[in-house]
């Protein structure tokens, strides 16, 4: 696996609406239930893959606006899971409270970030998705859908916590993007 820092860097948001759901697709048909929740609630919430796999049934069982101590920067952030209820409503259904929302096949703990990586991999692959995946994939794309929507720099950068807003559009691929465009469009 590369290392953390080159994921990052490596992976690109998902760009077309397309290619979300050629990627929901191959996770539920490919992978497991377990794995299409992560990515969903990945690209619905923007939360890091750490923060996501510390998850247990009960912090989100029920409700539809939660509240977590990001595990990087230690802040308290504020998720909204209405969007995703009814799908993660019936995923739980069947999962014991006290267990992890994404339990390992293999003992009491959750999947690992590795194990998070090679299943996002593999259904990128299935998907036939040529840019990088990786577990970065699911935070850039909610970051880059999150601006086509709303246009603000600023919220964006502070829901991820980010130093400045060049940083958030670097991140999420917009400055590449704009610059890209702008050229192919440029004319004297």
């Amino acid at each position: 696996m590369a290392s953390k820092a080159d994921e990052i860097k490596n992976v690109q948001p998902l760009r077309s609406l397309e290619l979300i759901q050629d990627m929901k697709w191959s996770l539920k048909r490919h992978c497991s239930e377990r794995d299409y929740i992560l990515f969903l609630l990945g690209i619905n919430t923007g939360l890091r893959v750490g923060d996501l796999l510390r998850l247990k049934v009960a912090d989100i069982k029920g409700k539809k606006k939660v509240t977590i101590r990001e595990g990087k920067t230690r802040k308290p952030r504020t998720i909204y899971l209405s969007n995703v209820y009814d799908e993660l409503a019936e995923y739980v259904e069947s999962l014991p409270e006290n267990a992890w929302l994404f339990p390992s096949r293999k003992g009491e703990n959750p999947i690992s970030r590795v194990q998070a990586y090679r299943q996002l991999i593999k259904a990128g692959d299935m998907a036939d998705i040529l840019e990088g995946v990786g577990t970065h994939t699911m935070r850039k794309t909610f970051g880059y859908w999150h601006y086509k929507q709303f246009k603000d720099v600023a919220e964006l950068q502070m829901i991820f916590n980010h130093s400045h807003p060049k940083v958030t559009l670097t991140y999420i691929g917009i400055l590449e993007e704009e610059v890209e465009n702008n050229l192919k469009s440029f004319m004297l």
